[in-house]
Protein backbone atom coordinates (compact mmCIF):
# COMPACT_ATOMS: atom_id res chain seq x y z
CA UNK A 1 0.00 0.00 0.00
CA UNK A 2 3.09 2.26 1.03
CA UNK A 3 4.57 1.42 -2.50
CA UNK A 4 1.19 2.38 -4.32
CA UNK A 5 0.53 5.26 -2.49
CA UNK A 6 4.16 6.46 -3.14
CA UNK A 7 3.56 5.96 -7.38
CA UNK A 8 0.40 7.84 -7.05
CA UNK A 9 1.91 10.91 -5.35
CA UNK A 10 4.97 10.52 -8.23
CA UNK A 11 2.25 10.09 -10.84
CA UNK A 12 0.07 12.91 -9.95
CA UNK A 13 3.49 15.10 -9.91
CA UNK A 14 4.41 13.42 -13.49
CA UNK A 15 1.04 14.11 -14.86
CA UNK A 16 0.75 17.35 -14.05
CA UNK A 17 3.67 18.38 -15.82
CA UNK A 18 2.19 16.36 -18.51
CA UNK A 19 -0.80 18.17 -18.98
CA UNK A 20 0.71 21.29 -18.77
CA UNK A 21 2.41 20.83 -22.21
CA UNK A 22 -0.69 18.80 -23.67
CA UNK A 23 -2.85 21.57 -23.40
CA UNK A 24 -0.21 23.87 -25.85
CA UNK A 25 -1.01 20.94 -28.17
CA UNK A 26 -4.27 20.56 -28.18
CA UNK A 27 -5.36 24.28 -27.80
CA UNK A 28 -2.89 24.93 -31.29
CA UNK A 29 -4.61 22.24 -32.98
CA UNK A 30 -8.20 22.96 -31.86
CA UNK A 31 -7.72 26.02 -33.64
CA UNK A 32 -5.15 25.53 -36.70
CA UNK A 33 -5.01 21.70 -36.87
CA UNK A 34 -1.38 21.59 -36.52
CA UNK A 35 0.47 19.27 -34.10
CA UNK A 36 3.39 21.88 -32.88
CA UNK A 37 6.20 19.51 -32.76
CA UNK A 38 8.52 22.14 -31.23
CA UNK A 39 6.45 22.95 -28.00
CA UNK A 40 8.70 20.34 -26.51
CA UNK A 41 11.46 22.76 -27.01
CA UNK A 42 9.72 25.45 -25.91
CA UNK A 43 9.82 23.63 -22.58
CA UNK A 44 13.50 23.57 -22.71
CA UNK A 45 14.16 27.10 -23.71
CA UNK A 46 11.91 27.95 -20.45
CA UNK A 47 14.07 25.77 -18.43
CA UNK A 48 17.56 26.56 -19.39
CA UNK A 49 16.38 30.28 -19.44
CA UNK A 50 14.96 29.77 -15.69
CA UNK A 51 18.69 28.23 -15.05
CA UNK A 52 20.79 30.80 -16.43
CA UNK A 53 18.31 33.48 -14.22
CA UNK A 54 18.74 31.71 -10.97
CA UNK A 55 22.56 31.13 -11.66
CA UNK A 56 23.48 34.62 -12.51
CA UNK A 57 20.80 35.67 -9.38
CA UNK A 58 22.58 33.67 -6.64
CA UNK A 59 25.89 35.29 -7.94
CA UNK A 60 24.69 38.96 -7.49
CA UNK A 61 21.75 38.49 -4.80
CA UNK A 62 22.64 35.92 -2.24
CA UNK A 63 20.35 37.36 0.10
CA UNK A 64 16.89 37.02 -2.14
CA UNK A 65 14.68 33.96 -0.76
CA UNK A 66 14.84 31.03 -2.58
CA UNK A 67 11.27 31.49 -3.75
CA UNK A 68 11.43 34.71 -5.18
CA UNK A 69 14.20 33.54 -7.01
CA UNK A 70 12.63 31.32 -8.88
CA UNK A 71 9.06 33.22 -9.67
CA UNK A 72 11.27 35.94 -11.30
CA UNK A 73 12.81 33.32 -13.01
CA UNK A 74 10.17 31.72 -14.20
CA UNK A 75 7.99 35.25 -15.39
CA UNK A 76 11.54 36.29 -17.02
CA UNK A 77 11.32 32.96 -18.71
CA UNK A 78 7.63 32.93 -19.68
CA UNK A 79 8.55 36.46 -21.30
CA UNK A 80 11.51 35.04 -23.15
CA UNK A 81 9.26 31.72 -24.19
CA UNK A 82 6.46 33.83 -25.47
CA UNK A 83 8.53 35.99 -27.53
CA UNK A 84 9.95 32.94 -29.05
CA UNK A 85 6.79 31.37 -29.65
CA UNK A 86 4.93 34.28 -31.17
CA UNK A 87 7.92 34.69 -33.55
CA UNK A 88 8.30 30.52 -34.51
CA UNK A 89 4.10 30.68 -35.48
CA UNK A 90 4.45 34.19 -37.38
CA UNK A 91 7.77 33.56 -39.41
CA UNK A 92 7.33 29.31 -39.40
CA UNK A 93 3.75 28.03 -39.30
CA UNK A 94 1.54 31.09 -40.77
CA UNK A 95 3.13 31.07 -44.53
CA UNK A 96 1.88 27.43 -44.62
CA UNK A 97 -1.36 27.59 -42.63
CA UNK A 98 -3.34 26.68 -46.07
CA UNK A 99 -0.57 24.85 -47.60
CA UNK A 100 -1.07 21.00 -47.20
CA UNK A 101 -1.17 19.31 -43.72
CA UNK A 102 2.59 17.62 -44.36
CA UNK A 103 4.32 21.18 -44.97
CA UNK A 104 3.80 22.63 -41.57
CA UNK A 105 4.51 19.14 -40.09
CA UNK A 106 7.65 18.70 -41.49
CA UNK A 107 8.21 22.77 -41.09
CA UNK A 108 7.24 21.73 -37.14
CA UNK A 109 9.80 18.94 -36.76
CA UNK A 110 12.48 21.34 -38.38
CA UNK A 111 11.85 23.97 -36.10
CA UNK A 112 12.19 21.21 -33.24
CA UNK A 113 15.90 20.11 -34.38
CA UNK A 114 17.11 23.88 -34.82
CA UNK A 115 15.82 24.88 -31.48
CA UNK A 116 17.60 22.04 -29.90
CA UNK A 117 21.20 22.66 -31.89
CA UNK A 118 20.96 26.30 -31.41
CA UNK A 119 20.64 25.69 -27.19
CA UNK A 120 23.04 23.39 -27.78
CA UNK A 121 25.31 25.91 -29.30
CA UNK A 122 24.46 28.54 -26.66
CA UNK A 123 23.89 26.53 -23.21
CA UNK A 124 26.57 24.34 -24.32
CA UNK A 125 25.71 20.03 -24.58
CA UNK A 126 26.44 19.08 -20.91
CA UNK A 127 24.32 18.52 -17.94
CA UNK A 128 23.96 21.25 -15.58
CA UNK A 129 22.49 20.92 -12.20
CA UNK A 130 19.30 22.83 -11.56
CA UNK A 131 19.74 24.64 -8.38
CA UNK A 132 17.45 23.63 -5.30
CA UNK A 133 15.38 26.85 -4.11
CA UNK A 134 13.18 25.28 -2.07
CA UNK A 135 13.50 23.78 1.21
CA UNK A 136 14.23 20.22 0.69
CA UNK A 137 12.85 18.39 3.95
CA UNK A 138 10.47 15.49 2.63
CA UNK A 139 7.39 14.86 4.04
CA UNK A 140 5.80 11.71 5.10
CA UNK A 141 2.13 11.27 4.02
CA UNK A 142 0.72 7.70 5.75
CA UNK A 143 4.06 6.46 4.90
CA UNK A 144 4.86 8.18 1.70
CA UNK A 145 6.83 11.01 1.20
CA UNK A 146 6.14 14.18 -0.59
CA UNK A 147 8.65 17.02 -1.53
CA UNK A 148 7.63 20.58 -0.77
CA UNK A 149 8.93 21.10 -4.18
CA UNK A 150 6.35 18.54 -5.39
CA UNK A 151 3.59 20.19 -3.77
CA UNK A 152 4.51 23.22 -5.50
CA UNK A 153 4.58 21.23 -8.53
CA UNK A 154 0.85 20.18 -7.66
CA UNK A 155 -0.34 23.40 -6.76
CA UNK A 156 0.83 25.55 -9.47
CA UNK A 157 -0.66 23.24 -12.11
CA UNK A 158 -4.14 23.30 -10.23
CA UNK A 159 -3.98 27.15 -10.22
CA UNK A 160 -2.74 27.40 -14.01
CA UNK A 161 -5.78 24.73 -15.06
CA UNK A 162 -7.98 27.31 -13.12
CA UNK A 163 -6.88 30.07 -15.26
CA UNK A 164 -6.94 28.77 -18.41
CA UNK A 165 -10.24 27.41 -18.14
CA UNK A 166 -11.70 30.92 -17.10
CA UNK A 167 -9.33 32.18 -19.56
CA UNK A 168 -11.17 30.34 -22.32
CA UNK A 169 -14.78 30.03 -20.96
CA UNK A 170 -15.66 33.42 -19.62
CA UNK A 171 -13.72 35.87 -21.20
CA UNK A 172 -13.42 37.83 -24.70
CA UNK A 173 -10.70 36.12 -25.82
CA UNK A 174 -11.51 32.68 -25.01
CA UNK A 175 -14.75 33.40 -26.82
CA UNK A 176 -12.75 33.95 -29.82
CA UNK A 177 -10.57 31.05 -29.50
CA UNK A 178 -13.55 28.82 -29.26
CA UNK A 179 -15.48 31.11 -32.93
CA UNK A 180 -11.71 30.60 -34.46
CA UNK A 181 -11.42 26.95 -33.24
CA UNK A 182 -15.28 26.32 -35.07
CA UNK A 183 -14.38 28.29 -37.67
CA UNK A 184 -11.80 31.39 -38.86
CA UNK A 185 -14.02 32.47 -42.11
CA UNK A 186 -16.90 33.10 -40.34
CA UNK A 187 -15.34 34.29 -37.12
CA UNK A 188 -13.33 37.01 -39.16
CA UNK A 189 -17.02 38.29 -40.70
CA UNK A 190 -18.09 38.51 -36.73
CA UNK A 191 -15.09 40.82 -35.95
CA UNK A 192 -13.00 38.24 -35.05
CA UNK A 193 -9.16 38.66 -35.52
CA UNK A 194 -8.04 35.18 -36.42
CA UNK A 195 -4.11 35.76 -36.78
CA UNK A 196 -3.95 38.00 -33.13
CA UNK A 197 -5.96 35.10 -31.83
CA UNK A 198 -3.65 32.25 -33.42
CA UNK A 199 -0.63 34.29 -32.48
CA UNK A 200 -2.68 34.71 -28.68
CA UNK A 201 -3.14 30.66 -28.10
CA UNK A 202 0.68 30.52 -29.23
CA UNK A 203 2.00 32.78 -26.36
CA UNK A 204 -0.18 31.05 -23.72
CA UNK A 205 1.24 27.81 -24.63
CA UNK A 206 4.23 28.95 -24.04
CA UNK A 207 3.48 29.84 -20.81
CA UNK A 208 2.33 26.88 -19.64
CA UNK A 209 5.13 25.11 -21.18
CA UNK A 210 7.69 27.29 -19.46
CA UNK A 211 5.63 26.51 -16.05
CA UNK A 212 6.22 22.93 -16.84
CA UNK A 213 9.73 23.28 -17.53
CA UNK A 214 10.85 24.72 -14.91
CA UNK A 215 8.60 22.73 -12.42
CA UNK A 216 10.18 19.63 -14.47
CA UNK A 217 14.16 20.81 -14.07
CA UNK A 218 12.91 21.73 -10.35
CA UNK A 219 11.80 18.30 -9.81
CA UNK A 220 14.30 16.09 -11.41
CA UNK A 221 17.58 18.86 -10.35
CA UNK A 222 19.19 18.53 -14.44
CA UNK A 223 18.73 20.53 -17.79
CA UNK A 224 20.01 20.26 -20.85
CA UNK A 225 19.55 21.09 -23.91
CA UNK A 226 17.75 17.73 -25.15
CA UNK A 227 15.29 17.76 -22.02
CA UNK A 228 12.23 18.78 -23.75
CA UNK A 229 12.06 15.70 -26.42
CA UNK A 230 10.58 13.07 -24.48
CA UNK A 231 8.53 14.96 -22.34
CA UNK A 232 6.99 16.93 -25.27
CA UNK A 233 6.77 13.65 -27.15
CA UNK A 234 4.73 11.93 -23.58
CA UNK A 235 2.41 14.86 -23.76
CA UNK A 236 1.59 14.94 -27.28
CA UNK A 237 0.68 10.79 -26.45
CA UNK A 238 -1.31 12.43 -23.29
CA UNK A 239 -3.08 14.95 -25.12
CA UNK A 240 -3.70 11.96 -28.00
CA UNK A 241 -5.10 9.89 -25.21
CA UNK A 242 -7.44 12.22 -24.12
CA UNK A 243 -8.66 13.68 -27.49
CA UNK A 244 -6.50 15.87 -29.62
CA UNK A 245 -8.14 19.31 -29.06
CA UNK A 246 -10.02 18.88 -26.20
CA UNK A 247 -8.97 20.87 -23.17
CA UNK A 248 -10.63 18.45 -20.61
CA UNK A 249 -9.31 15.60 -22.41
CA UNK A 250 -5.64 17.13 -21.92
CA UNK A 251 -5.67 17.34 -18.72
CA UNK A 252 -7.24 13.94 -18.21
CA UNK A 253 -5.07 12.04 -20.24
CA UNK A 254 -1.67 14.17 -19.01
CA UNK A 255 -2.80 12.92 -15.18
CA UNK A 256 -3.56 9.51 -16.26
CA UNK A 257 -0.35 8.97 -18.47
CA UNK A 258 1.59 9.90 -15.45
CA UNK A 259 0.01 7.77 -12.90
CA UNK A 260 0.24 4.89 -15.62
CA UNK A 261 3.97 5.40 -16.06
CA UNK A 262 4.70 5.78 -12.70
CA UNK A 263 2.16 3.05 -11.17
CA UNK A 264 3.73 0.74 -13.80
CA UNK A 265 7.31 1.40 -13.50
CA UNK A 266 6.83 1.65 -9.36
CA UNK A 267 5.47 -1.87 -9.24
CA UNK A 268 8.06 -3.32 -11.77
CA UNK A 269 10.85 -2.10 -9.68
CA UNK A 270 9.44 -3.27 -6.76
CA UNK A 271 9.47 -6.73 -8.58
CA UNK A 272 12.60 -6.98 -9.61
CA UNK A 273 14.33 -5.12 -6.60
CA UNK A 274 14.57 -1.56 -8.72
CA UNK A 275 17.05 -3.05 -11.55
CA UNK A 276 14.13 -2.84 -14.32
CA UNK A 277 11.39 0.38 -12.83
CA UNK A 278 13.61 3.10 -14.15
CA UNK A 279 14.08 1.58 -17.62
CA UNK A 280 10.69 0.55 -18.62
CA UNK A 281 9.07 3.59 -17.47
CA UNK A 282 9.35 4.86 -21.06
CA UNK A 283 7.70 2.21 -22.96
CA UNK A 284 4.47 3.15 -20.73
CA UNK A 285 3.16 5.69 -22.84
CA UNK A 286 3.62 4.81 -25.90
CA UNK A 287 2.05 1.56 -25.43
CA UNK A 288 -1.09 3.66 -23.97
CA UNK A 289 -0.76 5.56 -27.43
CA UNK A 290 -0.92 2.58 -29.25
CA UNK A 291 -3.76 0.89 -27.61
CA UNK A 292 -5.50 4.30 -27.36
CA UNK A 293 -5.20 4.57 -31.37
CA UNK A 294 -6.43 0.97 -31.68
CA UNK A 295 -9.57 0.98 -29.96
CA UNK A 296 -10.26 4.76 -29.74
CA UNK A 297 -8.70 7.24 -32.04
CA UNK A 298 -10.28 9.93 -31.04
CA UNK A 299 -9.64 9.94 -27.74
CA UNK A 300 -11.12 9.38 -23.91
CA UNK A 301 -13.13 12.69 -24.12
CA UNK A 302 -13.00 13.60 -28.13
CA UNK A 303 -15.33 13.38 -30.56
CA UNK A 304 -15.27 11.94 -34.02
CA UNK A 305 -16.07 15.29 -35.91
CA UNK A 306 -15.70 15.59 -39.84
CA UNK A 307 -12.70 17.78 -41.36
CA UNK A 308 -13.55 21.42 -41.09
CA UNK A 309 -14.20 23.31 -44.53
Amino acid sequence: MEILLQQIINGLVLGSMYALVALGYTMVYGIINLINFAHGEVLMVGALTSWSIIVTMQESVPWMPGWLILLIALVISCVVTSALNFTIEKIAYRPLRNSPKLAPLITAIGMSILLQTLAMIIFKPNYKPYPTLLPATPIQVAGAVITPTQIMILGVTAISLAVLMYLVNFTKLGRAMRATAENPRVAALMGVKPDMVISATFIIGAILATIAGVMYASNYGTVQHGMGFLPGLKAFTAAVFGGIGNLAGAVVGGILLGLIESIGSGYIGALTGGVLGSHYSDIFAFIVLIIVLTLRPSGLLGERVADRA
